[in-house]
């Protein structure tokens, strides 16, 4: 029987896997997980999943060289998400052991999250919303229509085509900015640079995926270019911006606030220090976190663990050339490098 481990916690098990992905997951060998509601650390899983074939990897811990080189029969390593950051993958092919990833599963959920937040941040509603909370009659203040509005979207991927068609729905004119991507041709959608895109926004979406590329791209330089009527939004990663550049920003009153749902505080969460600026709204990295995305990856794991079994190269995979462990225990048949 296939011996198989999941890194996730109780909560993370909860939230980001779900009893019906669980539960077929449980009928394909034998399952185990870190049974405790605390974060699972390395040395936890070095200490439970000795013995297993598979990972299921959720963000944290990071499957590092010395946990792999920790688990001689550890064939595959199977992470439910896209961003495969936390596995050192050098180190997975030079001992032979598969990578796997999920597909996209939540582009609506984390679109919807940001027209959540547009919406709040031009009407005000977090702030009369506080003041209520805590007995004060809040002071009405002027809001703004989406209707009208720019929007532009750095990172025109899974996400940022779900928030174009959102958008449409509100009247908002559209402009994008990503090197790798070639838009439709749409009358409403423009295709311009990063300096044009931030001049001429009203709402500023990063969505770039984090790469050595993208490390700050979002600094003080650049929050000079937009408005000050403006308001940035990060749900991508923390890397991306500078936050030191923001807080500034914020406080000398170069932009008109900002959303946050990621950041250089723990498990990519918003840092404190930023996220109780009052001119921000900021939430614990909640943008893909509805019962619809996490199912959605969490079945693909459970696909990619069947098709290990029945001996199939699972998709997607990032290094089937180097897989010789996994070739090894599942008899697979690996393409050439």
């Amino acid at each position: 029987m296939t011996r198989i481990f999941l890194t996730h916690n109780r909560a993370a098990l909860h939230h980001y896997y779900g009893e019906r992905a669980l539960q077929q997951l449980t009928s394909l060998g034998d399952v185990r997980f870190h049974d405790s509601d605390e974060d699972t650390s390395p040395e936890d899983i070095i200490r439970q999943a000795r013995d297993c074939e598979i990972l299921v990897s959720f963000r944290v811990p990071p499957i590092d060289a010395q946990l792999m080189q920790a688990l001689p029969d550890l064939a595959a390593v199977c992470r439910v998400a896209v961003d495969i950051r936390n596995i050192d993958l050098e180190c997975a092919n030079r001992l032979g052991i598969l990578v796997t990833r999920a597909t996209p599963g939540f582009g609506a959920s984390v679109a919807e999250w940001t027209i959540g937040m547009m919406i709040s941040l031009a009407r005000h509603i977090d702030r009369a919303s506080y003041a209520y909370h805590h007995g004060r009659a809040p002071l009405p203040l002027m809001g703004r229509e989406l209707r009208g509005a720019t929007l532009g979207i750095i990172g025109y991927g899974t996400i940022g085509q779900y928030l174009a068609k959102l958008a449409r729905g509100f009247g908002m004119k559209l402009i994008i900015n990503d090197p790798y991507i070639t838009a439709e041709n749409a009358p409403d959608l423009q295709q311009c640079s990063l300096d044009t895109l931030l001049a001429q926004s009203d709402f500023v979406v990063c969505l770039a995926p984090a790469t050595a590329a993208t490390t700050h791209m979002i600094d003080l330089a650049r929050l000079q270019q937009m408005q000050p009527s403006a308001y940035f939004i990060n749900a991508s990663r923390a890397e991306l911006v500078n936050e030191h550049d923001l807080l500034r920003a914020l406080e000398d009153n170069l932009i008109a606030g900002c959303a946050l749902d990621v950041g250089s505080a723990a498990d990519q969460m918003p840092a404190m220090g930023l996220a109780g600026h009052p001119k921000v709204i900021a939430t614990p990295h909640v943008g893909g976190l509805t019962p619809q995305a996490s199912e959605h990856q969490a079945m693909d794991s459970v696909r990619q663990v069947q098709a290990l079994i029945a001996g199939q190269m699972p998709a997607p995979c990032v290094n089937a050339p180097y897989a010789i462990r996994a070739r090894d225990r599942f008899g697979l048949l690996l393409p050439k490098a």
